[in-house]
């Protein structure tokens, strides 16, 4: 029969020395068979409780004195002895739990750096450099507030649905590119072993269900537009508030440009003396160079701008890269609010009733030219840049148009501000 060794107190633990020599000893302290307290020749102490698990003897560390103390030491022993009992070895079972903290943690990725890796893994998927800069901008606009710090494995349709609900009756078609966006990089994820189970941005049979169908809440295109009648009033009120984030909105609305595309202006594509404005293929939607006249109220507009020393961007933040999309969209709802507190009626879209925004002084533009005009409709979709849906046309037409385009936006900034001559310049600073 096995000597049952004394059940030693708190105290007598504390006062076992190392008896000297160069190996570690052991001091079995009683109460769990098994348990002892070891101590090395330069008096480090841990728990360990020697056992027999199966055919295989175990010495199974248990941490360390007097961070784990007798008590708690006793405990841990015991319930190392039911998990044998029951046919559990503690040490394996730890080399197993070690093992799948080590695969989560290299699994863990949040969905920001899942951007980064997904892009870098589909550089053969796109088209261009802005391409994957319009990924990259959207998520980080619209997916990245909500999801950008969570784990790819912990995020659910909910979470998705926050990032997306926003957006979804306002800017429905940038938040249908941002949902397959988000789900693209899921996917990739999944691939890449960092999540599993069913993709939460998935539409059909998912987000379907949850979110009111794209063609129910708008259609391609469908942003906001300011009515043409309220056109000057918005333009004067424009010109009176400052900062380059005014500017550039002015510019656009000048030019009929998208917002990208004046947001990335640089001064190396404006000729201030011809009046004109080269944008490279590079930077516009459709992948072509795209010449812009610019009337004499936008050459006076751009000749009051200070220039930054070396920042070649016609509009820069404050801390010398791109304006944001917002900083436009914030303007043009500020002026609404504004209006609206004046106790008049904002700046909405006629038909849907909504503020209008940035991307739909275009469809004003285009709705002047049909209505207050005699232009005809495929010099306005130059001036766009919108594709040409008629092959056969396209394949004849090599010009721009360039020259009777500038007595159009001449006569279009002459309609803005309110008069032929041209709106009234205010200066920054």
């Amino acid at each position: 029969m096995p000597k049952i060794a004394d059940e030693l107190s708190a105290l007598d633990v504390k006062r076992l020395t190392h008896p000297g020599g160069s190996r570690n000893v052991m001091f079995s302290v009683g109460g769990v068979p098994g348990l002892h307290l070891q101590i090395t020749p330069k008096g480090g102490r841990s728990w360990v409780l020697r056992v027999k698990v199966g055919t295989v003897r175990r010495d199974i560390g248990l941490g360390g004195f007097p961070g784990v103390t007798l008590s708690q030491a006793r405990d841990k022993a015991r319930e190392a002895r039911a998990k044998i009992e029951n046919g559990i070895d503690p040490v394996e079972e730890r080399k197993a739990m070690k093992a799948a903290l080590v695969a989560a943690q290299r699994r863990g990725l949040t969905f920001d750096l899942a951007v980064d890796r997904c892009l870098g893994a589909k550089l053969d998927a796109f088209r261009n450099a802005k391409h994957r800069q319009q990924w990259e901008n959207t998520l980080a606009t619209y997916a990245s507030p909500e999801l950008g710090k969570m784990l790819v494995q912990d995020i659910t349709t909910q979470d998705v649905l926050r990032a997306l609900q926003p957006i979804w009756a306002t800017k429905t078609e940038t938040a249908k590119r941002v949902r397959g966006r988000i789900e693209a990089v899921l996917s990739w994820a999944t691939v890449a072993g960092h999540r599993s189970g069913d993709n939460p941005a998935r539409w059909a049979g998912n987000l379907k269900e949850l979110l009111p169908a794209p063609s129910k809440v708008a259609t391609e295109g469908n942003h906001p537009a300011l009515a043409l009648d309220d056109a000057p009033r918005w333009f004067a009120a424009l010109q009176t508030r400052e900062g380059f984030g005014a500017r550039a909105l002015e510019f656009l609305a000048l030019t009929a440009t998208r917002s990208q595309e004046v947001r990335g202006a640089r001064w190396d594509e404006i000729d201030l003396a011809k009046g004109l404005w080269v944008i490279p293929g590079a930077r516009m939607k459709m992948g072509k160079e795209h010449r812009i006249p610019l009337s004499k109220s936008a050459v006076a507009l751009l000749e009051a701008l200070p220039r930054l020393e070396d920042n070649p961007l016609v509009f820069p933040a404050a801390r010398g890269g791109q304006l944001s999309d917002m900083t436009l969209s914030a303007t043009m709802k500020r002026m609404h609010q504004a209006e609206v507190a004046q106790g008049g009626a904002g700046f909405i879209d006629r038909t849907s009733k909504r503020p209008a925004v940035p991307h739909g002084l275009r469809s004003t533009f285009r709705d002047w030219v049909a209505e207050r005009t005699t232009y005809p409709g495929d010099m306005a979709e130059v001036a766009l840049a919108h594709s040409i849906s008629n092959a056969v046309e396209a394949s004849y037409r090599r010009g721009d148009m360039i020259e009777k385009r500038r007595r159009m936006m001449a006569d279009w900034a002459g309609f803005v501000s309110g008069s032929a001559k041209g709106g009234k310049v205010v200066r920054i600073g």
